[in-house]
């Protein structure tokens, strides 16, 4: 699976119902609209994704995590975490990996304040895994 696969999944997986707005989607991967395009299109003729009408606005669009991508993220994601640990948090001590949740909280929020001052949707609350 591609690092883009993985995060888009990753991303739908997280929510509540598994779904997400197109918008609000390319907002938290900070891709451009035609990456996210192409990204997606790819992924739903895969059957990882499935495209629909959004409900509230008819300009818009959804997009929905499959059982196929479900299974898909659910079996990438324990190679994920330890690729993770592995390449940084084994090379951090316990007090560097707490700085460096402080850091990401503090610039993660200044990003959902600077994004809410200009009108634009916020990026959804990213939850810190610490090891």
């Amino acid at each position: 699976m591609s690092l883009a696969d993985y995060e888009v999944l990753a991303r739908l997986h997280d929510t509540p119902d598994h779904r997400l707005r197109a918008r609000d989607l390319g907002a938290s991967l900070a891709w451009e609209q035609s990456r996210l395009s192409h990204q997606l299109a790819r992924m739903q003729r895969r059957g990882l994704v499935e495209r629909e009408e959004c409900e509230t606005d008819r300009r818009g669009a959804t997009f929905r995590l499959t059982p196929t991508g479900r299974t898909a993220i659910v079996r990438a994601a324990p190679s994920h975490v330890e690729a993770v640990r592995r390449l940084v948090f084994d090379a951090l001590s316990p007090q560097q990996v707490t700085q460096l949740a402080e850091v990401t909280d503090g610039l993660l929020a200044h990003l959902r304040d600077t994004l809410r001052a200009g009108g634009e949707s916020a990026p959804p609350k990213v939850t810190n895994h610490r090891s």
